[in-house]
């Protein structure tokens, strides 16, 4: 969620600790601040909003010690304020964090009982000074931090700093990724390889419960148990991953535009194009042998994988559950031995995912994940890692991670049918062809957004939008709806068209408008027959379809013509119709569309 930075440098590190935050602004944040060790003693600079007020802050009052941490807050505890925002530090130790500390009222009690006096409204002020409790009692800054961490309880990883300790850092993970980067007499520390591409390509992943003692010339790892251990030094490919908008105004324009190129490296990851067949990878698990399959994922990663129920239980014939990351592990979901737990995340690092698939673990399942970064500690707890190849993905609103995660649960769902025997090898090839054919249709779908712009200036003026979609593209009206309020702050709700009947028809009148996605496939008469319950009562209707728009028999506020493709596929082609319409009425309204309000790309708490 937040973005957490360290370097232990060779020059002032102040200006590269920021440029390393920049590189995580699509996390989303709403204060940033770094601390460096200065002569011995530890100073701060902190801001509200966006990395330019700290850099204003800095250029007014320098740092210029070549140690330092740094971080850009999504606020959890406490308003995004000055007095909020991190590093949090006492005279000893400087701290940033991502995560919660379940227990810091108690902790703070404790400590504010002893004497400490705390200055913000965060739970992370409370590692500070358990932190500082120690030194004050003489342990060293090694042996403080270990005894600490024995008290907190939550997820979290931290960076932290000491006064009077130019070449020490301490870095320690639970539940919230943290890698080092090991350079030539330098050592570096951030949420992800991202972050640290400038400096190293050289990485190692913290695992679970693992804390690290960082100094220039190298890094002593310990578990969770206080052992040392060793932990791999993997290559980074980061470096070479090129986080600009090019030629877009958005990243997110870039990113609706870069589909057709991602879907199709995915694409290519499980088919064998010559042969118009599922080249699945071994995923150690006999999908013939698969009696249910259980998805769970959050947000968009959830609609995905609502679209991939109604694929695997059609194409294969398996019976699906699926449910939001957060709902299933509490409600102790009784899952049959032996069977198949999909999780689909684009970070890999979802708290609410991950805790879910530990869950799943423990009730005897076998593990897949879909995920677009495959070092996530999501991909690492799995069996089996199938991975999206979407890229670097930097506007907060999805859209080449959905489409991608729908890319890669259609070959699953075509692989489990060929494994058992529900689908004939034509049959096979028929739907292989027709995921093949997606990339060129939607390349072709982007080269005129006109109509795009012009439905944006209609919805900009609704208070309330609604999306309908029935049977395999009812997930993709969710995924609309969601797409609209994220990133315009409209109200929208997507609902099953069916369901229209039985309540949503109480809020339609002439100012609301209403998109249906509806592909001429075999519900497309029961979806026009719910259309024009709406004409009935004024609502304004956005048909997005591959149907003639007089099939609608009723009067269109719009309409959105979309190039026909299989039905199996549809929900691939209409994300884009989907995705354009939100990105065009957040650019007419001036929102702030790669960066929305109240969000986060990588949501890391629970």
């Amino acid at each position: 969620m937040c973005g957490i930075v360290g370097i232990l440098g060779s020059k002032p590190v102040a200006e590269d600790l920021v440029e390393a935050l920049r590189r995580l602004e699509y996390r989303g944040y709403d204060s940033a601040g770094v601390a460096t060790v200065e002569n011995g003693h530890l100073e701060r600079r902190r801001a509200e909003g966006k990395l330019r007020n700290l850099e204003t802050a800095l250029r007014a009052e320098p740092l210029t010690g070549t140690t330092g941490i740094g971080h850009t807050r999504w606020a959890t505890h406490g308003k995004p304020t000055v007095r909020n925002a991190h590093p949090h530090m006492s005279a000893k130790v400087s701290v940033v964090h991502n995560g919660i500390i379940e227990n810091y009222r108690e902790l703070k009690a404790e400590l504010t009982a002893k004497g400490h006096k705390f200055e913000s409204d965060t739970d992370t002020e409370a590692v500070v000074h358990l932190v500082t409790d120690g030194l004050d009692n003489g342990l060293a800054p090694a042996d403080a931090v270990k005894a600490a961490l024995r008290h907190l309880t939550g997820a979290f990883a931290l960076g932290i700093i000491f006064a009077g300790h130019d070449d020490l850092m301490i870095a320690a993970r639970q539940g919230s990724p943290l890698a080092l980067g090991h350079g030539d007499g330098e050592m570096y520390l951030g949420s992800d390889a991202i972050a640290l591409a400038p400096f190293t390509d050289r990485i190692t992943y913290l695992e679970e419960g693992d804390w690290a003692v960082l100094t220039r010339g190298g890094a002593e790892i310990f578990d969770r148990a206080g052992h040392r251990v060793a932990r791999q030094i993997i290559k980074s490919s980061a470096n070479s991953l090129l986080v600009d908008k090019g030629n877009h105004r958005h990243f997110m324009a870039k990113e609706i535009h870069e589909q057709p190129q991602v879907i199709s490296q995915t694409l290519a990851a499980y088919i064998d194009m010559a042969k118009s067949a599922i080249d699945y990878p071994d995923l150690g698990i006999d999908l013939g042998d698969i009696t249910r399959v259980t998805i769970s994922a959050c947000g968009t990663a959830y609609y995905a994988g609502l679209v991939g129920k109604y694929w695997i239980e059609r194409v294969a014939r398996v019976p699906v559950e699926i449910d939001i990351a957060s709902e299933l592990r509490y409600r102790e979901a009784p899952l049959p031995k032996g069977g198949l737990a999909v999780f689909v995340s684009q970070s890999g690092e979802t708290a609410d995912t991950l805790a879910t698939l530990r869950y799943c673990k423990a009730e005897g399942q076998r593990i897949a994940s879909i995920v677009n970064v495959r070092t996530s500690t999501i991909a690492r707890e799995s069996d089996a890692a199938l991975p999206t190849l979407a890229g670097p993905e930097i506007g907060v609103a999805s859209t080449k991670a959905f489409t991608c995660q729908l890319s890669a649960l259609a070959c699953l769902a075509i692989a489990i049918g060929r494994a058992k025997g529900t689908i004939s090898a034509e049959k096979e090839s028929e739907l292989v062809t027709a995921l093949a054919e997606v990339p060129r249709i939607i390349a072709g779908m982007l080269t005129d957004e006109s109509p795009y712009e012009e439905l944006a200036q209609h919805l900009s003026k609704a208070r309330d939008v609604l999306y309908l979609g029935r049977g395999i593209n009812y997930p993709i009206a969710l995924e609309g709806a969601l797409k609209l309020k994220e990133i315009s702050y409209l109200h929208a709700e997507g609902y099953a068209a069916g369901e229209l009947k039985h309540g949503p028809i109480a809020l339609i009148d002439e100012n609301v408008p209403v998109i249906v996605v509806a592909p001429e496939d075999e519900l497309f008469e029961k979806t026009i027959s719910n259309l024009q319950e709406v004409a009935a009562r004024g609502g304004q209707i956005i048909l997005i379809s591959d149907a003639e728009p007089e099939l609608a028999g009723c009067k269109l506020a719009a309409y959105i013509r979309v190039p026909h493709a299989h039905a199996f596929t549809n929900p691939l082609v209409y994300a884009v119709p989907i995705q354009l319409i939100a990105y065009h009425t957040a650019v007419f309204m001036g929102t702030d569309v790669d960066q929305p309000r109240n969000l986060a790309k990588s949501v890391t708490v629970e």
